[in-house]
């Protein structure tokens, strides 16, 4: 009797225990369980922690409370400007309502994945490729609108969607980039000239400044020199500085003799005269004609010909008759003709 009463005993105890072990679910801090008994939802959800239920009548589905990060695949469209484009996207959002994620839409993960996905190909035929590439922040905003407005429905709430990558064609990559090239040349090229502009301004001034003291520009030129002579492979060409011939000139002017007071004047030269005339009627960049040699004014010299005698400067009566050559003398002799003296 004992032992009927007590194998009795076990017999509960085990079959509560089973009980216990089918009707024990474990919810996590980040999950809510929903319980449904025969099919229909009880109500309230079911916290985090140890939470029990009627075995083999009740059936709890967990649902997570975390933000889901669910990549959007590339898709391809055309742009409103006409430019085909392939442009992918990351949705963030995360369940408010387990209860209308669970009842009001099959899968919620795939429903948002499609609204995604359409919602992404209506923004990209709405948009320029100009805003695709510099204007992201707008029209993130208005996918996120997009997505939201039928999420809402399925207690899913939409936390934000970037646009992670727009993919060009080659060649309109190539175009941008001469695109680019271009402005970026158009800009070097207003830069360079505004700053000829601003240095032939400050050109003018140094020259207006310059033209005051002639000085001036001797020093620089001095400091142009000595830079260019700081480079051992250049050959330097020094020019002659028009102020120094004007300083010769002016020295020159002030070291001719004067008169002493109450004197006649001294009279220069003849041969002085006749070249300080000739150059200041010819001028400075005019040729001096060379003057006439007292000597030999006819140059009878260089143009003596066969057969003339040479005259003395003396006069004529001073040649001797017996110096005139014959042309015989003067010519050289031959070999096919005798020797006159031989």
């Amino acid at each position: 009797m004992i032992e009927a009463l007590i194998a009795v005993v076990v017999t509960i105890v085990c079959l509560g225990a089973v009980y216990a072990m089918a009707g024990s679910r474990v919810v996590k801090q980040y999950e809510r369980g929903l319980v449904f008994r025969l099919g229909r939802l009880r109500p309230g959800l079911r916290g985090p922690g140890f939470v029990m239920i009627v075995p083999f009548v009740d059936r709890m589905r967990k649902v997570s409370m975390q933000i889901v990060t669910l990549p959007i695949p590339a898709q391809e469209g055309i742009t409103r400007d006409n430019v085909t484009v392939r442009v992918d996207a990351v949705v963030y959002f995360k369940v408010v309502a387990p209860a209308d994620a669970v009842i009001q839409v099959e899968d919620y993960r795939f429903a948002v994945s499609q609204m995604a996905q359409t919602s992404l190909r209506s923004i990209i035929g709405k948009s320029e490729l100009d805003d695709l590439l510099s204007n992201r922040e707008k029209l993130n905003q208005g996918l996120e609108l997009m997505i939201d407005s039928p999420a809402v429905e399925w207690g899913v709430t939409i936390d934000r969607v970037e646009i992670k990558d727009v993919s060009l064609p080659e060649t309109m990559k190539r175009s941008m980039a001469r695109q680019a090239e271009a402005a970026r040349d158009r800009r070097a090229r207003v830069i360079n000239a505004d700053a000829e502009l601003q240095a032939s301004r400050k050109l003018a001034q140094a020259a207006e400044q310059m033209s005051d003291h002639p000085s001036a520009l001797q020093l620089r030129l001095l400091q142009t020199v000595g830079a260019v002579a700081a480079e051992k492979n250049s050959t330097l060409v020094l020019p002659f500085p028009v102020e120094l011939l004007r300083f010769l000139e002016r020295a020159q002017s002030g070291m001719a003799p004067q008169a002493p007071a109450g004197g006649p004047a001294p009279e220069a030269p003849s041969g002085a005269v006749d070249g300080a005339g000739a150059a200041a009627e010819a001028g400075e960049d005019e040729d001096v004609p060379a003057p006439v040699d007292p000597i030999d004014p006819l140059g009878a010299v260089e143009q003596m010909e066969l057969g003339d005698s040479v005259v003395p400067a003396d006069g004529p009566e001073a040649v001797d008759p017996g110096d005139t050559a014959s042309p015989e003398e003067l010519e050289p002799p031959r070999p096919d003709r005798p020797d006159p003296e031989s």
